[in-house]
């Protein structure tokens, strides 16, 4: 990536890019205009193959694609790990990736929306990057991000929000790493094929390689349907399973898939999906209108019918990740039933007010539903079942400053 592609790829990615950070059928439409049905993008894929990286994954379970200027080495993902956790790549040195993304809470933040490093409260939640690299959009409504590489550069030099705020400091910020010791050792062996290489691109390159190689795959669930263990998951997770994967719920449409996600390939797809879904979260004034400041897919395209579309984020380790919603306003888990179980929130006064099952725009998969406490019960159980406590401590990703 030379120093104009950057500046190309930064350009129309900022453009459309407002606070967007940073797995078994699949997933299917929903109502609506825009970008096809429930906002779908199609074309061919992209991206290598690896052969000698090591993922760690069990049989059965997909390898992410990987682009073929960017492949996988374990020196670029240590490379990246310490660029990740780096304050040095924000501009007063507040703050890193790692700032917004902890892997104590699988790589989330806890917080309703995010905070820059000025300050600057934004408008979206910080989303996991766990499980990004099977990913083919990398925010909640962007739809222009095509790489993990491209979108590492939008919290780098973003200005709408400020996240790292490195606008205008990226020399700056070579600089600091050029100082530092222990980049003198890790850029050659990342990048041993260039002279110089402590600069953007590399910095970019393997950032998204460490972020591409956190993948979640050691939860209760993953022991029971990758691991052959009949015991990893309880009865009450068994019996919330086949709800989630039910017509009943419907949950499987938009969170299926090894990743419980939509918007998803790996190696040997060739097609590329990208979805993004109205829930019925809000309906302001009984137009279908999201609060201003947070349309969605909408503020890209400009079409009625993408008015409140967001990207379904992965439900692995869904039980860490509250609060909830784009914008963080579900606090729990129950309350995000509530939510789907009346087939859209229902406001009853303030700025927001309004009844969301009767969106205009909401997908017609947000149909309602009726369960028993004992059901409810289930689900939670085999929700719960996707966390990855392996992850949480998982030297490979942990911070190395510390």
């Amino acid at each position: 990536m030379s120093h104009a592609r950057v500046s190309l790829a930064l350009a129309f990615a900022l453009a459309l890019a407002a606070c967007d950070d940073p797995f078994l059928p699949g997933p299917t439409g929903g109502g609506g205009a825009g970008l096809g049905g429930e906002a779908a993008m199609g074309g061919e894929g992209e991206g290598g193959s690896v052969d000698t990286y090591d993922w760690g994954l069990p049989a059965g379970f997909p390898r992410p694609k990987v682009p073929e200027g960017n492949p996988m080495t374990v020196e670029k993902v240590e490379l990246g790990r310490h660029l990740f956790y780096d304050v040095r790549l924000s501009g007063n040195e507040t703050q890193s990736c790692g700032s917004c993304h902890q892997q104590a809470l699988a790589f989330t933040d806890a917080r309703a929306v995010g905070l820059g490093s000025t300050g600057e409260e934004h408008t979206r939640g910080a989303m996991s990057v766990v499980g990004t690299g099977y990913l083919n959009a990398f925010t909640w409504a962007n739809p222009v991000l095509a790489s993990l590489e491209d979108q590492a550069l939008v919290p780098l030099f973003g200005e709408n929000p400020v996240e790292l705020g490195l606008a205008g400091l990226d020399e700056e910020m070579l600089a600091r790493l050029a100082a530092e010791p222990v980049y003198v050792e890790l850029f050659p062996a990342a990048f041993p094929e260039d002279a110089d290489p402590i600069d953007l691109d590399n910095v970019v390159r393997a950032i998204a390689a460490f972020e591409r190689s956190i993948i979640s795959y050691r939860s209760p669930y993953d022991r029971y349907n990758y691991g052959g263990d009949p015991t990893a998951l309880s009865e009450a997770a068994l019996r919330g399973k086949d709800l989630f994967f039910g017509e009943k719920l419907e949950c499987f449409h938009c969170h299926g898939g090894f990743n419980f996600s939509d918007s998803v390939s790996h190696e040997g797809t060739t097609f590329v999906e990208v979805m993004f879904h109205n829930t019925g979260l809000y309906n302001l004034g009984g137009t279908g209108d999201y609060p201003p400041d947070n349309t969605g897919l909408f503020e890209s395209t400009g079409e009625p019918g993408d008015m409140g579309r967001f990207r379904a984020p992965t439900l692995r380790n869904i039980a860490l990740t509250a609060p909830y919603m784009h914008d963080g306003s579900i606090a729990t888990l129950d309350e995000v039933l509530d939510h789907y179980a009346a087939g859209g929130r229902t406001i009853d006064s303030g700025p927001n007010a309004g009844v969301g099952s009767e969106s205009p725009f909401k997908s017609e998969l947000i149909a309602g539903f009726t369960l028993t406490p004992e059901e409810r019960q289930d689900v939670l159980a085999f929700l719960n079942s996707l966390t990855d406590e392996a992850l949480l401590a998982d030297d490979r990703w942990s911070d190395p400053w510390q």
